[in-house]
């Protein structure tokens, strides 16, 4: 089934995720304030009293007919979640723009952040149904690596710092009331994370929990393949995501072997062209709390290695819910011509 092309009803599956409250705010200060939104999720939190477009709304279980009439479904949430939706948004003939990593290993879904056109220099097919749109992390490390590839990128090396957001709330609770136990000298409670979080930074969660940081870089690492796409470029390139006890944005360090000739001012006028805001030597440099609310990847200028010719440092940071939830948006209003 073809959704109707002059539709203008979109469905969020995930409305009660921290991503799904950024899309729904952002799409209403968007060209597609006043569609007919609609808020989907889990049976668990079915029921919930939000609000939409300026009135009372209530977040629905998702049904058979949830994406009828549908023009986008933006599907948040976690990634089990995110299958679930697939085949009935599918079925209804709705774009699919995926944040779930539920089409990741889709040969069919088109990876997406803004950008990747002009790093790439492959066009993005208009006509495509489905969409995966790279989470901070992957479009962080993604666009670099593509960046760098221009200056004759040998080895790239980063370490991700995750923020508890990327939980959801209940990490956020989390470590929100071990640092207060903590702090009492109370004993902590670890029914999400399995293990201390707060003050702590972490290979690993707790054997108990249900997060898991390598499965999660795997998912960032897969993102990144999909945008360098060439194998032997893509083996150049190696992550590693760690735990660190912040709420909200995700930073990161990494190490660049590049070749001959290159100085910090192309490296900074290439990042710039690529999006990248970058920190002048006179300003801090970006931090989780700084890029707060910001839809744009940051960086300190590039710093080179005092004992490696050729090793450049990177420092940057992001938005890890508002930068893809600003992407995604950026590609529904790109569709739309």
């Amino acid at each position: 089934m073809s959704a109707d092309r002059s539709s203008q009803r979109i469905v969020i599956a995930g409305a009660s995720s921290l991503l799904g409250g950024e899309l729904k705010t952002l799409l209403e200060e968007s060209r597609f304030a006043g569609w007919d939104l609609r808020l989907v999720d889990e049976e668990t939190v079915a029921g919930t009293l939000t609000e939409a477009g300026g009135e009372a709304a209530v977040i629905q279980r998702v049904e058979e007919d949830t994406f009828r009439g549908a023009k986008y479904a933006f599907l948040a949430g976690s990634t089990a979640f995110g299958k679930i939706c697939l085949g009935p948004a599918r079925e209804a003939g709705a774009t699919i723009i995926d944040f779930t990593h539920a089409t990741l290993s889709d040969p069919d879904a088109t990876p997406w952040f803004p950008k990747i056109e002009a790093l790439t220099g492959k066009s993005v097919a208009r006509n495509a149904k489905t969409f995966s749109v790279f989470s901070g992390g992957g479009t962080a490390a993604a666009s670099l690596a593509l960046v760098l590839r221009k200056f004759g990128l040998q080895r790239l090396v980063a370490v991700m710092f995750r923020p508890v957001s990327e939980t959801g709330r209940n990490g956020i609770e989390e470590l929100e009331t071990q640092t207060s136990q903590l702090l009492s000298f109370q004993s902590i409670g670890i029914q999400v994370f399995g293990t201390q979080t707060a003050f702590t930074l972490l290979p690993r969660f707790g054997a108990e929990s249900k997060e898991d940081l390598a499965r999660e870089g795997l998912e960032i690492r897969a993102e990144v393949s999909a945008a360098v796409g060439d194998v032997s470029e893509d083996a150049k390139i190696s992550l590693n995501l760690v735990h660190a006890p912040v709420f909200y944005g995700l930073t990161f360090s990494a190490c660049a072997d590049l070749g001959e000739g290159v100085d910090s001012s192309k490296l900074i006028a290439a990042c710039k062209e690529a999006g990248w805001a970058v920190a002048g030597e006179s300003e801090a440099g970006p931090s989780n709390v700084s890029v707060a609310g910001e839809s744009q990847l940051f960086m300190s200028e590039p710093r080179a290695d005092l004992s490696r010719a050729g090793a450049w440092w990177f420092w940057g940071a992001c938005d890890n819910l508002r930068m893809p939830a600003a992407s995604g948006i950026k590609l529904a209003d790109w569709l739309e011509g």
